[in-house]
C-alpha cells in the first residue's frame, strides 16, 4: 500500500464530531480494519475533537484541522486547534482531571485515546492550540 493522506478542516461545533468520525474512517476503510479497529479509530477521534471543541475555543468558534496518513498497515491520525493550548499537558492527560467539571466531564479523554490507539502525543502551547497525534496499526488479513 502507498502512502495516503487527507487532510481537512471544520468549524469546532460539536455536531461536527460524528462527521469527523465517520470522514476518518472511510478513509482508513482501504487498510480493511476490522469492526472493532474502526470503532477504536471513531472513538479516540471522537475524544480528541470533543476535547478541541470544549476546551481548545472556550465557547467561541475556531477551526479544527484533521489530518490521516496511512503508512505500512498503519494510520496516523492528527486533530489540531488554534486554540488557547493546554497549560500542563502531563496534568491534562491525568484520568478524572478536568478544567470544566461544571460541564459534568469525566476527564477521561486522553485516557480514552491512548486506551484504543497505539501510540498518543500531544503538543500544545499556550495562545498557540494543540496538536494530537495519534496512531494504530492495522491487522494484516
Amino acid at each position: 500500500m502507498q502512502n495516503n493522506y487527507v487532510i481537512f478542516k471544520i468549524p469546532s461545533l460539536s455536531v461536527n464530531e460524528s462527521f469527523a468520525r465517520a470522514a476518518v474512517a472511510a478513509f482508513c476503510s482501504i487498510l480493511n480494519p476490522t469492526i472493532s479497529e474502526i470503532n477504536d479509530i471513531k472513538t479516540a477521534v471522537s475524544e480528541a475533537v470533543t476535547n478541541a471543541v470544549i476546551h481548545g475555543y472556550e465557547n467561541n468558534v475556531g477551526e479544527i484541522e484533521i489530518s490521516c496518513k496511512i503508512k505500512g498497515q498503519t494510520i496516523e491520525v492528527i486533530v489540531e486547534d488554534f486554540g488557547c493550548g493546554i497549560l500542563d499537558v502531563e496534568k491534562a492527560k491525568e484520568p478524572l482531571f478536568t478544567t470544566k467539571p461544571e460541564l459534568e466531564r469525566s476527564g477521561m479523554g486522553f485516557a480514552v485515546m491512548e486506551s484504543y490507539m497505539d501510540d498518543v502525543v500531544v503538543l500544545s502551547e499556550k495562545d498557540v492550540g494543540t496538536k494530537v497525534i495519534m496512531r494504530k496499526k492495522i491487522s494484516e488479513k
